[in-house]
């Protein structure tokens, strides 16, 4: 007759029973292997190349437009131009010189030019033709002003009124005023670019989420015998998201290629043009290190949307 066993042993004995009853706990490499064909594949990494193109094109945009019009404000809020508007060329010029004198005295300017005739008609001879250097054309006399600090409309009116008793023709304009419009249309565009970057990132969700759910379906089965051989949501949501970072890395790569190099060409042709207002807009240290940060936002953005997604659908299979 057998000794009884210990209660040590006895506890022992149970556990290994009841580990031989239930399944364990599926290893992560072992999970990993029965789900081989995970990878998204197929257009789904050159749809968010194209996609992350068109965010770095869309930002490289907005920021150029924004440097522009801070550029052009910079340059432009304290300056003046003085206009004499007079048909006789000899008593325009005399009223030129008498107001250029005056301004000379004022605390607020720094520095005074009359433009010459011949750079104003360089200037309107595109649209004018010929007639630009005709008599028969009175163009005004133009006075570049530049203030020590951009002048309140309070000052402009003050200023226009000691003007008007040296030159009754002079006429004071703000050069921030004229171009209002253009600061506008700045503004505009500068909200579609934004615009535009918050539907291409809807885009890429949705291509994604599309992804996502095609290859979970694929694999419903397999993900039902993971589970029966001990294995959890989270393994499985960790090897989907192992496969969304590797395609989406790849993609948004790709898309960063593309866009610097779209970018680049465009800036060529826009500095081909030789303009000073265009040349405002240049992209700076903090502006490309925005760019760079897309593919990494791309990649976050696909990550959270392919774990929403699986973890959607493993809840369905409950």
């Amino acid at each position: 007759m057998s000794a009884p066993p210990l209660p040590e042993q006895a506890a022992d004995d149970s556990r290994k029973m009841s580990e031989r009853r239930q399944p364990s706990k599926l290893r992560g490499g072992l999970a990993a292997r029965l789900l081989p064909q995970t990878k998204f594949g197929g257009p789904i990494p050159w749809v968010i190349a194209i996609l992350i193109a068109l965010v770095v094109i869309a930002a490289a945009g907005g920021l150029s437009l924004r440097n522009l019009a801070e550029n052009a404000k910079a340059d432009l809020s304290g300056a003046l131009t003085i206009q004499i508007i007079e048909a006789d060329a000899e008593a325009r010029q005399a009223a030129a010189g008498r107001v250029a004198k005056a301004l000379t005295g004022e605390p607020l300017v720094t520095s005074v030019r009359i433009v010459p005739e011949a750079e104003l008609n360089a200037l309107l001879e595109p649209w004018l033709g010929a007639a630009a250097g005709s008599e028969d054309v009175p163009i005004p006399a133009l006075i570049d002003v530049e203030l020590t600090r951009r002048a309140s409309a309070i000052e402009i009116t003050e200023l226009q009124g000691r003007l008007t008793e040296t030159a009754p023709s002079a006429r004071v304009d703000a050069q921030s005023d004229w171009l209002k419009p253009v600061y506008d249309a700045l503004a505009a565009l500068q909200y579609l670019a934004l615009a535009l970057i918050a539907l291409v990132g809807l885009a890429t969700a949705a291509a994604v989420w599309l992804a996502a759910r095609s290859a979970f379906s694929n694999h419903r089965e397999t993900v039902e015998v993971i589970h029966l051989l001990g294995g959890t949501d989270a393994q499985v949501t960790r090897i989907f998201q192992r496969s969304v970072v590797r395609d989406a890395a790849f993609g948004s790569f790709v898309g960063l290629i593309l866009g610097v190099a779209a970018v680049w060409l465009l800036g060529r042709q826009f500095a081909a043009l030789d303009s000073g207002m265009v040349g405002g807009g240049g992209l700076g240290l903090a502006d490309w290190l925005i760019v760079a940060a897309i593919p990494v936002a791309g990649v976050l953005v696909a990550l959270l949307t392919a774990r929403i997604t699986i973890k959607l659908a493993l809840r369905s299979m409950l």
